[in-house]
């Protein structure tokens, strides 16, 4: 049987995707500090609000490539958790398992081996925390057979009014530690009146209602998204340069960088739909998109092993910006590398999707 077609513009949104994670994490070196937020100087602070604000977007577009084109489910339920299991949770457990006791056995990281591989049976550890994303994937993919009946026969009304609920609660975060318990919200519920519309599932939706209603031109593409892109980007990035200026406190600094604020979903859906237009088959350029694509789980998995050489390597010789994206080219090479002869052994696909 041939394998389906593939979507041009997800595989190159996917390795754009993947490289700016990379970016993210290696800003991370320049203002994390013990305790919160500490920049050694000026010129950090505003590389890292300029750069990382940009970068925002990376973990919902991962969210809304996986969607495109699962949702509504074509298959029964155990067969998609099926597929899921095999390219997601095997190799997600292998690699937890690997940042549990390597660093123990190289010195880098506190406690025993014992505890370090206890605590993953309910979260990950200190030191791998990119491991969040695929628990919130894995939550994605739980909630895709309970919403795929009602996308399957919604109108574009229905959808458009879930959309506008999910982008008024992306506000949440600005409006909670300014005034309160909102929205019903109070110290015996958790659950606001827009919580069920909260959250990542917006993304999946949004990829849905993009691929079923969403049919522009370029030009229009570029019209719509690059003002999205330009407000979105200049909230995520101007009050993180404000709020670092005033406080060490890492969730007040990174208030608009939260991956469901309304900027961020700005951003995303901006770039969605102009990578959407993205159709370059040439060979010379498609056919390692398509392979560092194929890839990009992997390489997720495994970069922050590769990240912490790269940066002791790399930052005593350059400043902060150049340092930046060096060490995250290098990074992702690296591990384009490391897939490549991974994938020369049998059974590949349980280590690296």
């Amino acid at each position: 049987m041939s394998s389906p077609a593939r979507i041009i513009f997800l595989d190159y949104l996917r390795v754009i995707a993947c490289f700016m994670v990379i970016l993210v994490h290696s800003c991370e070196f320049y203002y994390l500090g013990d305790g919160g937020i500490v920049f050694r100087n000026p010129g950090d602070r505003l590389w890292v609000s300029v750069i990382d604000g940009a970068l925002r977007e990376a973990v919902p577009l991962f969210v809304m490539a996986s969607s495109y084109l699962l949702v509504p489910l074509t298959m029964g339920t155990s067969a998609f958790f099926k597929r899921r299991f095999v390219r997601v949770f095997v190799p997600f457990s292998i690699w937890s398992v690997l940042y549990a006791v390597v660093p123990v056995l190289a010195g880098t990281a506190d406690g025993s081996i014992g505890s370090r591989l206890a605590r993953l049976l309910y979260t990950f550890n200190d030191d791998s925390g990119h491991l969040w994303f695929i628990y919130m994937l894995i939550g994605v993919y739980l909630t895709m057979p309970v919403i795929s009946p009602w996308l399957a026969q919604v109108s574009k009304r229905g959808e458009q009014a879930f959309l506008v609920l999910w982008f008024v609660s992306t506000f949440w975060g600005y409006l909670q530690p300014a005034l309160g318990d909102v929205w019903g919200k109070a110290l015996w519920n958790d659950f606001h009146a827009l919580y069920y519309y909260s959250g990542f599932i917006g993304y999946v939706v949004l990829a849905h209602y993009i691929r079923e209603h969403v049919h522009w031109s370029t030009a229009r593409c570029l019209a719509v998204g690059l003002p999205l892109i330009a407000v979105g980007y200049a909230v995520t990035a101007g009050l993180f340069y404000q709020h670092s200026g005033v406080s060490s406190d890492y969730a007040y600094g990174e208030q608009s960088w939260n991956f469901c604020t309304f900027n961020v979903a700005m951003t995303t859906a901006g770039c969605f739909l102009i990578m959407r237009k993205i159709n370059c088959t040439a060979p010379w350029l498609y056919r390692p998109v398509a392979w560092v694509s194929r890839a990009s789980y992997g390489i997720y998995l495994m970069h922050i092993f590769v990240l912490g050489w790269m940066y002791s390597l790399i930052s005593p010789a350059l400043s902060c910006a150049p340092a930046i994206f060096a060490i995250a080219a290098s990074t992702f090479a690296a591990c384009i590398a490391i897939c490549a002869l991974l994938r020369l052994i049998p059974g590949n696909k349980w280590i690296i999707g």
